[in-house]
Protein backbone atom coordinates (compact mmCIF):
# COMPACT_ATOMS: atom_id res chain seq x y z
CA UNK A 1 0.00 0.00 0.00
CA UNK A 2 1.14 3.55 -0.51
CA UNK A 3 1.46 5.68 2.37
CA UNK A 4 -0.04 8.98 3.01
CA UNK A 5 2.50 11.48 4.67
CA UNK A 6 0.26 13.78 7.05
CA UNK A 7 1.39 17.35 7.54
CA UNK A 8 -0.33 20.47 8.10
CA UNK A 9 0.31 22.16 4.61
CA UNK A 10 -0.72 19.67 2.22
CA UNK A 11 -3.51 17.27 1.80
CA UNK A 12 -2.41 14.87 -1.42
CA UNK A 13 1.25 14.05 0.10
CA UNK A 14 2.46 10.20 -0.27
CA UNK A 15 5.45 7.69 -0.15
CA UNK A 16 5.46 5.85 -3.29
CA UNK A 17 7.26 2.76 -1.71
CA UNK A 18 6.22 -0.76 -1.24
CA UNK A 19 4.55 -1.23 -4.41
CA UNK A 20 5.16 -4.75 -6.21
CA UNK A 21 7.52 -4.95 -9.20
CA UNK A 22 7.05 -7.44 -11.82
CA UNK A 23 10.02 -9.28 -11.41
CA UNK A 24 9.19 -9.58 -7.52
CA UNK A 25 11.15 -7.08 -5.94
CA UNK A 26 9.50 -3.64 -4.07
CA UNK A 27 9.58 -0.37 -4.92
CA UNK A 28 11.76 1.68 -1.81
CA UNK A 29 10.25 3.84 0.64
CA UNK A 30 11.77 7.69 0.91
CA UNK A 31 12.62 7.68 -2.69
CA UNK A 32 9.99 8.59 -5.15
CA UNK A 33 7.36 11.19 -2.76
CA UNK A 34 4.27 12.61 -4.83
CA UNK A 35 2.41 15.73 -3.79
CA UNK A 36 -0.19 18.83 -4.08
CA UNK A 37 1.82 22.20 -3.52
CA UNK A 38 3.97 23.01 -1.13
CA UNK A 39 3.05 26.66 -0.70
CA UNK A 40 1.36 26.02 2.57
CA UNK A 41 4.44 23.92 4.62
CA UNK A 42 4.61 24.97 8.09
CA UNK A 43 8.17 25.04 9.94
CA UNK A 44 7.22 21.57 11.38
CA UNK A 45 6.11 19.97 8.03
CA UNK A 46 9.84 21.23 6.33
CA UNK A 47 11.42 19.95 9.67
CA UNK A 48 9.59 16.34 9.16
CA UNK A 49 10.55 16.59 5.64
CA UNK A 50 14.33 16.57 5.62
CA UNK A 51 14.90 15.44 8.98
CA UNK A 52 12.45 12.26 8.92
CA UNK A 53 11.36 11.43 5.31
CA UNK A 54 15.04 12.46 4.22
CA UNK A 55 13.91 14.75 1.27
CA UNK A 56 16.56 15.97 -0.59
CA UNK A 57 15.22 16.92 -3.55
CA UNK A 58 12.06 19.18 -4.79
CA UNK A 59 10.98 18.21 -8.50
CA UNK A 60 8.41 21.30 -9.24
CA UNK A 61 6.26 20.73 -12.20
CA UNK A 62 4.09 24.22 -11.81
CA UNK A 63 3.95 26.40 -14.71
CA UNK A 64 5.89 29.51 -15.35
CA UNK A 65 2.93 31.40 -14.31
CA UNK A 66 2.00 29.53 -11.36
CA UNK A 67 5.49 29.87 -9.76
CA UNK A 68 5.88 33.72 -10.51
CA UNK A 69 2.39 33.97 -8.63
CA UNK A 70 2.22 31.85 -5.77
CA UNK A 71 6.10 31.79 -5.17
CA UNK A 72 8.91 29.96 -4.52
CA UNK A 73 7.46 28.38 -1.01
CA UNK A 74 9.21 27.86 2.29
CA UNK A 75 11.21 24.89 1.48
CA UNK A 76 13.40 27.05 -0.61
CA UNK A 77 14.41 28.55 1.98
CA UNK A 78 16.40 25.18 3.37
CA UNK A 79 19.83 23.55 1.71
CA UNK A 80 17.74 21.39 -0.83
CA UNK A 81 18.20 20.78 -4.33
CA UNK A 82 15.74 22.32 -6.53
CA UNK A 83 14.59 21.99 -10.05
CA UNK A 84 11.45 23.17 -11.53
CA UNK A 85 9.92 22.26 -15.06
CA UNK A 86 7.00 23.41 -16.56
CA UNK A 87 4.99 20.68 -18.64
CA UNK A 88 2.94 23.40 -20.77
CA UNK A 89 4.04 24.04 -24.34
CA UNK A 90 3.02 27.76 -23.88
CA UNK A 91 5.68 28.24 -21.45
CA UNK A 92 8.52 27.71 -23.81
CA UNK A 93 7.84 31.08 -24.80
CA UNK A 94 10.64 33.27 -22.59
CA UNK A 95 8.95 36.54 -23.85
CA UNK A 96 5.89 35.77 -22.92
CA UNK A 97 4.44 38.34 -20.17
CA UNK A 98 2.52 36.75 -17.07
CA UNK A 99 -0.18 38.46 -18.36
CA UNK A 100 -0.55 37.02 -21.87
CA UNK A 101 0.16 33.08 -20.40
CA UNK A 102 -2.88 33.78 -18.21
CA UNK A 103 -4.71 34.12 -21.37
CA UNK A 104 -3.12 31.34 -22.88
CA UNK A 105 -3.86 28.81 -19.95
CA UNK A 106 -7.50 30.13 -17.95
CA UNK A 107 -8.61 32.54 -19.99
CA UNK A 108 -9.53 29.98 -22.73
CA UNK A 109 -12.66 28.12 -23.85
CA UNK A 110 -13.55 25.90 -21.22
CA UNK A 111 -16.52 24.26 -22.54
CA UNK A 112 -15.13 20.93 -23.14
CA UNK A 113 -16.15 17.98 -20.76
CA UNK A 114 -13.48 16.86 -18.40
CA UNK A 115 -13.82 13.43 -18.09
CA UNK A 116 -11.75 10.60 -18.41
CA UNK A 117 -10.86 10.66 -22.36
CA UNK A 118 -9.84 14.61 -21.69
CA UNK A 119 -7.55 14.20 -19.03
CA UNK A 120 -6.18 11.73 -20.45
CA UNK A 121 -5.27 13.43 -24.27
CA UNK A 122 -4.01 16.05 -21.55
CA UNK A 123 -1.28 13.74 -20.20
CA UNK A 124 -0.27 12.80 -22.95
CA UNK A 125 0.23 16.23 -24.65
CA UNK A 126 2.49 16.79 -21.68
CA UNK A 127 5.05 13.76 -23.18
CA UNK A 128 4.67 14.75 -26.52
CA UNK A 129 5.23 18.99 -26.38
CA UNK A 130 6.94 18.96 -23.55
CA UNK A 131 9.27 15.94 -23.27
CA UNK A 132 12.22 18.06 -22.34
CA UNK A 133 11.00 18.66 -19.16
CA UNK A 134 9.27 15.36 -18.77
CA UNK A 135 12.24 13.92 -19.42
CA UNK A 136 14.28 16.24 -16.96
CA UNK A 137 11.64 15.68 -13.95
CA UNK A 138 12.74 11.91 -13.96
CA UNK A 139 16.22 12.67 -14.63
CA UNK A 140 16.13 14.60 -11.37
CA UNK A 141 14.29 11.82 -9.67
CA UNK A 142 17.15 9.69 -10.74
CA UNK A 143 20.00 11.72 -9.90
CA UNK A 144 18.76 12.55 -6.27
CA UNK A 145 21.02 12.16 -3.26
CA UNK A 146 17.65 10.49 -1.24
CA UNK A 147 14.38 11.57 -1.59
CA UNK A 148 12.74 13.62 -4.15
CA UNK A 149 9.05 14.78 -3.55
CA UNK A 150 7.58 15.45 -6.99
CA UNK A 151 4.50 18.20 -7.46
CA UNK A 152 2.39 20.84 -8.95
CA UNK A 153 -0.82 22.15 -8.05
CA UNK A 154 -3.23 19.67 -7.20
CA UNK A 155 -0.37 16.95 -7.12
CA UNK A 156 -2.77 14.90 -9.69
CA UNK A 157 -2.20 15.44 -13.35
CA UNK A 158 1.42 16.31 -14.06
CA UNK A 159 2.94 15.14 -11.33
CA UNK A 160 0.66 11.89 -11.46
CA UNK A 161 2.01 11.41 -15.43
CA UNK A 162 5.77 11.76 -14.32
CA UNK A 163 5.55 9.41 -11.54
CA UNK A 164 3.36 6.91 -12.97
CA UNK A 165 6.20 6.99 -15.45
CA UNK A 166 8.97 6.66 -13.01
CA UNK A 167 6.98 4.00 -11.46
CA UNK A 168 6.50 1.81 -15.00
CA UNK A 169 10.33 2.17 -15.43
CA UNK A 170 11.09 0.71 -11.77
CA UNK A 171 8.91 -2.05 -13.24
CA UNK A 172 5.27 -1.47 -10.91
CA UNK A 173 2.39 -3.55 -13.01
CA UNK A 174 0.16 -1.12 -14.87
CA UNK A 175 -2.72 -2.09 -12.58
CA UNK A 176 -1.04 -0.80 -9.43
CA UNK A 177 0.02 2.69 -11.49
CA UNK A 178 -3.00 3.19 -12.25
CA UNK A 179 -4.79 2.78 -8.92
CA UNK A 180 -2.22 5.01 -7.23
CA UNK A 181 -3.38 7.33 -9.69
CA UNK A 182 -7.19 6.80 -8.82
CA UNK A 183 -6.03 6.75 -4.83
CA UNK A 184 -5.88 10.98 -5.00
CA UNK A 185 -9.77 11.08 -5.73
CA UNK A 186 -9.89 10.05 -1.74
CA UNK A 187 -8.33 13.51 -1.39
CA UNK A 188 -9.81 15.60 -4.08
CA UNK A 189 -12.34 17.49 -2.33
CA UNK A 190 -9.72 18.63 0.13
CA UNK A 191 -7.41 19.49 -2.91
CA UNK A 192 -9.80 22.02 -4.52
CA UNK A 193 -10.93 23.70 -1.13
CA UNK A 194 -7.16 24.59 -0.93
CA UNK A 195 -6.81 25.65 -4.17
CA UNK A 196 -10.05 27.18 -5.72
CA UNK A 197 -9.92 30.90 -3.69
CA UNK A 198 -5.60 31.51 -4.82
CA UNK A 199 -4.84 32.96 -8.30
CA UNK A 200 -4.22 31.32 -10.42
CA UNK A 201 -6.47 28.20 -9.54
CA UNK A 202 -9.80 31.03 -9.00
CA UNK A 203 -9.87 31.47 -12.80
CA UNK A 204 -11.05 27.92 -13.70
CA UNK A 205 -11.54 25.69 -11.09
CA UNK A 206 -15.06 27.53 -9.85
CA UNK A 207 -16.61 26.55 -13.52
CA UNK A 208 -15.61 22.69 -13.06
CA UNK A 209 -17.48 20.57 -10.93
CA UNK A 210 -15.74 17.63 -8.49
CA UNK A 211 -16.95 15.15 -10.58
CA UNK A 212 -14.95 16.41 -13.34
CA UNK A 213 -11.78 16.66 -11.59
CA UNK A 214 -11.68 13.15 -10.65
CA UNK A 215 -8.85 10.65 -11.64
CA UNK A 216 -10.53 8.07 -13.33
CA UNK A 217 -8.84 4.78 -14.50
CA UNK A 218 -8.76 5.34 -18.24
CA UNK A 219 -7.07 8.66 -17.88
CA UNK A 220 -3.76 7.03 -16.78
CA UNK A 221 -4.46 4.52 -18.98
CA UNK A 222 -4.27 6.63 -21.50
CA UNK A 223 -0.70 7.38 -20.34
CA UNK A 224 0.15 3.72 -20.79
CA UNK A 225 -1.20 2.95 -23.88
CA UNK A 226 0.11 5.88 -25.30
CA UNK A 227 3.63 4.76 -23.89
CA UNK A 228 3.33 1.30 -24.81
CA UNK A 229 2.11 1.59 -28.55
CA UNK A 230 4.63 4.36 -29.86
CA UNK A 231 7.66 3.27 -27.56
CA UNK A 232 7.56 0.06 -25.93
CA UNK A 233 6.49 1.57 -22.62
CA UNK A 234 8.23 4.35 -20.68
CA UNK A 235 11.59 3.05 -21.28
CA UNK A 236 11.64 2.96 -24.67
CA UNK A 237 10.09 6.55 -24.50
CA UNK A 238 13.18 7.94 -22.71
CA UNK A 239 15.82 5.85 -25.03
CA UNK A 240 13.81 7.99 -27.76
CA UNK A 241 14.47 10.85 -25.45
CA UNK A 242 17.95 10.54 -25.11
CA UNK A 243 18.64 8.30 -21.99
CA UNK A 244 21.02 5.45 -22.02
CA UNK A 245 20.69 1.88 -20.88
CA UNK A 246 22.80 2.95 -17.78
CA UNK A 247 20.41 5.70 -17.22
CA UNK A 248 17.49 3.67 -17.01
CA UNK A 249 19.01 1.33 -14.79
CA UNK A 250 20.51 3.98 -12.23
CA UNK A 251 16.58 5.27 -12.43
CA UNK A 252 14.98 1.68 -11.64
CA UNK A 253 17.66 0.96 -9.36
CA UNK A 254 17.48 4.07 -7.29
CA UNK A 255 13.36 2.94 -6.98
CA UNK A 256 13.70 -0.30 -5.88
CA UNK A 257 15.12 -2.57 -3.08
Amino acid sequence: MTRWIELDGVVNMRDLGGLPTRDGRLTREGRLIRSDNLQDLSEGDVRRLVDEVGVTDVVDLRSNVEYEITGEGPLRATPLTHHHFSLLAEDQDPDRTVEEALAVRWGRDESTPRDGDFWGRHYTGYLTKRPDSVAAALAAVRDSAGGAVVHCAAGKDRTGTVVGMALSVAGVPEEEIIADYVRTAERLEQIIDRLIRVEPYNRSLPTHSLEEQLPRAESMEAVLTHLDEGYGGAVGWLRASGWTDADVEALRVRLTV
